[in-house]
This record gives structure tokens, sequence and C-alpha cells, in this order.
């Protein structure tokens, strides 16, 4: 239940931080900083997608690694959007490097999950 619950509570946040990005920022950032918050938007509601198709996914039974699956992606937009939505508000640039870091617990993330189908068939 842990990944269905923080699934719907991280697109909870995602729709607000769209809607918070699309009427309060739209006048206040510049393009490519607008640009930035919008990808960190897409890719948190994505991926609360996935979260919660992780939740689905222990609850149908399937095996390791697919709690592992959660707790990247749960990181991974931590990581990925979080650093985003920073940067884009003029965050500190060392924020930067953690960008792909989160890109990286996401792939990770993605890969597990099938693993996890995978080994459901076996």
């Amino acid at each position: 239940m842990v990944w269905l619950r923080l699934g719907a509570l991280l697109l909870l946040l995602g729709v607000i931080g769209g809607a918070f990005g699309a009427h309060a920022l739209e006048s206040r950032l510049g393009e490519r900083s607008l640009r930035t918050f919008e990808t960190a938007v897409r890719y948190h509601l994505i991926h609360g997608l996935g979260l919660l198709a992780i939740g689905f996914a222990v609850r149908l039974g399937l095996p390791a690694p697919v709690d592992a699956a959660g707790w990247l992606m749960a990181g991974g937009i931590v990581l990925f959007s979080g650093s985003l939505y920073a940067l884009a508000l003029g965050g500190p640039r060392w924020l930067g490097p953690v960008t792909p870091l989160g890109g990286l617990c996401l792939i990770a993330a993605w890969a597990c999950l099938a693993i996890a189908a995978f080994r459901a068939d076996s």
C-alpha cells in the first residue's frame, strides 16, 4: 500500500506544481527556466504514475526487485524533479549534477520493475 499512497500523494503534488508553474510562474520566469520547471513537472507526474504501477505490482505479488523499484522511483523523483524545480527557481548551480543521478534512479526503477515482471512469468 505504501507505493499506492506515495504515488497518489506525488501525483497530487505534481498537479499542484503544474498549476503553480502555469499560473504563478509563467510571467515571472524566463523561457528557459519555465521549460526546466515544466520538464520537472512532466517527469514528476509520469513517475508518480510509475509508483502507482509499482503499488499494483506489489498487490499482484510480483517478486523482487519490485520494492527496490519503488524506492528508486521515489528517490528519482526527488532527485531529478526536485533538482530541476530548484534550478528553475534560481537554486544553486551545484544542483545541476544531481539531476542525472535522479535520472539514473528512474532508469534503474523501471529496470527493476521489468525484472520483477519477467520473474513473475517464470
